[in-house]
Order: C-alpha cells, then structure tokens, then sequence
C-alpha cells in the first residue's frame, strides 16, 4: 500500500526513512549495552551458585527458573507503566539505571545468598520497565510499516546477541582471570555507557515514543512508580527465595492476561479480533519454545561443564580451549551469523514471504534437529567427554529455531495487535515466555544430577536421555504449527483486509479534513 496513506496513532505521518533508521539506531544501541549486562550475569548466575556457593542442581534450577520467570513476566506492568503513566521512553531510561544499580548490587553481595537475592530482585524490577518499552518503541518506529516489521525485529535481535556473545565470551574470562564479582561489575560499567550514549542521542526520538511521553513529566506519577519498585524489589527477591510461590505468581498473572485478552477479542473489532485470535495462537506456539530457550542457562550449561571436552581442535590440530560458561556464546555467534540471512531472505520474497506461522513450524523443526544432536552426542563420547563440534552443530539447528520463533515473536505482536494495546501486548508476550521459562527450569531438573553422582559416564546417560525427550516436544510443537496454518492464514486475511478498509477510511476523512 502505498506510504502515503499510512498514518501513526496520533494521526502525525510517518518518518523519513533516514529518520526511522537514526531513531532505531538510537533504541538499539541502549538494548546493546542491557543486553550486554544481562548476558554478563546469566552466563555466570547458575555456574556461580552451583560452584562458588555449593548450591545444588535441583535448587539452582528452581532460582533460575523463578528469576527468569520474573523476568519475562515484570515487563507486563513495565509496559503498561510505559503506555499509561510516564510514557515509553522514560519507562526505558529509568529501567536502564535501575538494572545498573541491580548489577552493581551483584558485583558487591560477596557469598551471602540474601544480598543476592535482593540484586536479583532489583534486576528483575529494571528488567520490567525497561524490555517491554524497548521493543514497543522499536514498534512506532516502524508502525504501519509491515514490510519492514520481521527485518527490523530480526536485525533488533541481532544486535542483542551481538551484545550476547561480547559478554558470553568476555565475563567468563573476566571471571577466570579475577574474580566473579569483578564480572558483574563490568556489566554495570556497560549498561552505564549505554545510557551515557542514549542521553546523547535522545533527540533522535523526539517524535517516537507512547502518549505520556508527548506531555511534560508529571512528578506524582513518577513519585507512585519509584515507591511501587521499591516495595516490587522485596517481593521478587521474597519471591526467587520460595520458587512456588514464584510459580503462583506468574500463573496468576498468566491467567490475568489470558482474561484480558479475552476481553480484548470478545469487545473488539471484525479486523482487531481476527488479529488478536492469530496473535494469541501464535503467543502460545512461541510459548513453547521457551521451554527450550531456558535449556541454555540450565541443563546445557551444566552439561558442558560435565561432559564436554573444552578443547576446540580443527582436523586434529588444538585451537583454544572453552569455559563451560562460554558456550552459550555459540548461540549468539549463530544468530549473529544467520540474522543478516533471513533478513535478506524476508526483502526480497517480499510479499511472497512465508507467513510467521509457517516460520514457527519450521523453527521448531530446526530445535528438534539441535535437541537430536546433543542427545545422539553420547555415541561420540571418549570417557564421559563430548567433542566441542557437538556443541557447535547443535546450537547452530537450535539458533535458527530461535531467529524463527522467539525473534518473531515480537513482531507478531506489533503487525497483529492495535498500537493503542501494543505496550500491554508485548507484556504479554513475556508473561507467557515467563511461564515457559519456569516450566523448562522444571524440566532441567530431570536431568539433574546429584552430588553424590561424580562421574562423567552418568551424568551423561541422564542429560542425552533429557535431550532425546526434548527433540520429540519440538518435533510435536512442529507439527501442531503446521496443522493450525490454514486456521490463522483465514483469520490473518481477515484482519488485513479489515485493516486495509480502516485505514482507507481514515485517509479519506483525513483529506476530507484538509
């Protein structure tokens, strides 16, 4: 359609496409450097409690899985805050330097589990005002731009794991080289120099942003938001303390979401309810795939600290040696590799470009294959040892599933939500990758193993037949995908359609106005 017709929220046009380019440039640099800090402290968080503290597997993965639930589901009300009370970019900021004090909190807990806890609480507060307003500004950079949705959201999440594999790489050799605590503080010093950089740019998004941001900034409102995190921070850290009370919590605000979106569809229009029905089906295939996602930092980490060899050779000649907390960068250095490839891909087939849920069955299909590679790795083992390839090959099938449905994701939400819910709805988004998040922390925990358990023979068996039951759920996830297709490609011409016909009328009562 032509670019002309297209109109923002406000009513304004859209900019300059130099103008979207410097403005997105600006949202993602700010998301490099969190990005950067948060990979920093997740790579070393379950390795730090299970060898620093002496903390078992089952209980690690239980505190992973409350804190990450957390910190998926916090941007819920973050995103809301950000439409609703200060306006995006400020939600931004201020979730920016509450995840600096957070990480500089880390950096000085020293061995006292309930100093950890209480900067992992302030985290998971930063995290909520901060990641649900990033992406959502992202959104009204592009909006009613569909064609350049699934490249911007899948360049947004190259640069993340560009960030991801500085930090994967370099806070563990921080951590070898220093200490731990050292580690944590270099993430603060980043997220810092992000928001250094953002002040400077700021001016780049003076006409993005949600409705609070168009209006001066009310002191009262940001007064309730600063005493809401304070007490926030005591609940999280109280809640990563009892993980089913974390479990509850999340559920309950799942099942919060879940009403609300149901109202949204049952008292919204023809066009806005055939997008959101697609949209919620597609929020539930992608909620499946963080049950892998939360693999990562859990059972694969400890794998590979278990049962992968560390020592990278090239047709039998030694190259370097890997840290056990260095190989989730693996994932990111694919991601890095392919993002540029499918956002290639996605341009040119332009309007022929598969339909995101075509995309999510064959993701799912790609993190089958990767779960099938590490599973089947156990009849390349010497002693207990698997071959640093095997890590390679399998987060080379798993990061392409990734690119194809979490990455996705979130540009689901913006093509097919309105922008008037689209902060509440990237929320959303998370809550359910929150509830995901928990539920793959409790499957890692199969493959828990013991202390008394020491040999690498065992500890092997037991993660293989894990990875073996984790490649036949995504198979299922794959074909679930491909049996819904016809489904949401009637609902997605629907909303289209509809979409079109609004915006004509718009356009035509906006001449009628001139």
């Amino acid at each position: 359609m032509p670019r002309t017709l297209l109109r923002r929220e406000d009513g304004t046009s859209n900019p300059s496409p130099s103008q979207a380019r410097r403005s997105f440039q600006t949202v993602l640099l700010i998301e490099l450097w969190e990005r950067f800090g948060y990979y920093g402290i997740a790579v070393l968080l379950v390795l730090f409690m299970v060898q620093r503290m002496g903390i078992e597997d089952a209980q690690v993965n239980l505190i992973w899985g409350a804190f990450s639930a957390l910190i998926f589901a916090a941007p819920a009300v973050g995103g809301w805050i950000g439409d609703k009370v200060l306006g995006a970019k400020r939600c931004m900021v201020l979730g920016g330097a509450t995840l600096a004090l957070g990480y500089l909190l880390l950096s000085l807990c020293g061995d006292h589990l309930q100093r950890l806890f209480m900067a992992l609480g302030v985290i998971i507060v930063g995290n909520g005002l901060f990641k649900a307003n990033a992406a959502n500004l992202v959104r009204r950079v592009y909006e009613g731009l569909d064609a350049k949705l699934d490249s911007a959201f899948t360049l947004y999440y190259m640069i993340n794991n560009i960030a991801a594999t500085v930090a994967v790489l370099l806070t563990p050799w921080i951590k070898d080289h220093w200490s731990w605590h050292t580690a944590f503080a270099v993430c603060c010093a980043g997220l810092v120099i992000g928001l250094i950089n953002y002040a400077c740019m700021a001016r780049t998004l003076t006409r993005m942003g949600s409705l609070p941001d168009t209006h001066p900034l009310r002191w009262d409102r940001l007064a309730m938001v600063l005493g809401g995190s304070f007490v926030a921070l005591f609940v999280a850290a109280f809640v990563i303390q009892h993980s089913e009370i974390g479990v509850d919590c999340v559920y309950v605000g799942a099942g919060a979401i879940l009403c609300v979106f149901g109202y949204m569809i049952v008292n919204g229009s023809r066009s806005e309810r055939a997008g959101l029905v697609v949209a919620l089906i597609l929020l539930a295939e992608a909620s499946l795939f963080f049950i892998f996602y939360q693999q990562v930092a859990t059972s694969l980490t400890l794998f590979a600290l278990r049962n992968v060899d560390g020592d990278q050779t090239l047709f039998g000649r030694h190259l370097f040696n890997w840290s056990p907390a260095q190989y989730p960068a693996i994932n990111a250095i694919w991601i890095m590799l392919l993002s540029p490839v499918l956002a290639w891909i996605y341009r040119r087939l332009g309007k022929r470009d598969l339909p995101i849920a075509a995309k999510f069955a064959i993701g799912f299909a790609a993190v089958a294959v990767g779960f099938f590679v590490f599973g089947f790795s156990r009849h390349w083992a010497s002693g207990g040892k698997v071959p640093s390839w095997v890590m390679i090959l399998g987060y080379g099938f798993y990061s392409l599933g990734e690119l194809l449905v979490a990455a996705l994701g979130l540009a689901m939400i913006s093509r097919y939500v309105p922008a008037r819910m689209s902060g509440f709805m990237m929320g959303a988004f998370f809550v359910a990758a929150g509830v995901s998040e928990y539920l793959g922390s409790v499957v890692a925990n199969l493959a828990s193993v013991p202390k008394s358990v020491t040999g690498p023979l065992v500890s092997l068996a037991i993660y293989a037949r894990l990875f073996d039951n984790l490649a036949l759920l995504a198979v299922a996830g794959a074909v679930a995908a491909l049996a819904l297709l016809p489904l949401l490609r009637r609902l997605s011409a629907i909303h289209e359609t509809s979409q079109l016909h609004v915006e004509r009328l718009e356009d035509g009562q906006a001449v009628t106005a001139r």
